[in-house]
């Protein structure tokens, strides 16, 4: 399938290039959790308060990537993986330019992770835990996913009907018990910062 095919990677402009003209270090900044967890809300602010100083980011959401790119498909095991493969190669061409890429998906196992950070790069992969307990996600449920994942009426939902691994060794693990979303990406940003300066 891959016979006539010719990357031409090594004769475009570098990452390197796009992050002196940006003055930013690209990153993926891969957010994990339950549903519910806040990763999304914390992404949101986490975008905006890169804008407010000066990075060049953009937000990676499950909903609208399933929404678009990836609507074909559903959420088998092999689903998910697929998912996840699609959005890591996107994040590969986002960082050759330059952007920095908030990611805000489930990725219930270790394996999907690792696979990401494989494909994308270790060096450039950031995995942050958003550490909420299921019960807490339960009461947030602001979708009504789990109710009906209770009832069956949605199959393979995290926490309730497919596991969620934990990451062994997340670069950052942060709690959202008692801090809201904007405090939340406020303690993100801060962790990042000198992850995503720019140094010639």
């Amino acid at each position: 399938m891959t016979k006539h095919i010719y990357p031409v990677y090594d004769q475009l402009l570098s990452k390197e290039n796009k992050e002196k003209l940006l003055n930013q270090q690209a990153k993926c900044i891969w957010l994990t959790g339950l549903s519910g967890s806040g990763k999304t809300a914390i992404g949101k602010h986490l975008e905006q308060l890169l804008q407010e100083n000066g990075k060049l980011s953009t937000v990676l959401d499950g909903d609208n990537i399933r929404d678009g790119l990836n609507k074909n498909l559903g959420f088998s095991v092999e689903d998910r993986a697929e998912n996840i493969r699609r959005i890591a190669e996107i994040n590969k061409l986002l960082l050759h330019s330059g952007v920095i890429t908030i990611n805000c998906f489930v990725s219930p196992t270790q394996e999907i992770r690792d696979t990401a950070k494989a494909i994308i790069g270790e060096k450039d992969f950031l995995e942050i835990h958003i550490n909420t307990p299921l019960e807490v996600c339960e009461q947030r449920d602001v979708k009504g996913l789990y109710a009906k994942a209770r009832t069956g009426e949605i199959k393979n939902f995290t926490g309730i009907s497919s596991p969620f691994e934990e990451p062994k060794n997340p670069a950052l693990k942060l709690s959202t018990i008692n801090c809201t979303p904007l405090q939340s990406a406020q303690k993100l940003f801060d962790f990042l910062a000198p992850h995503l300066k720019y140094t010639s």
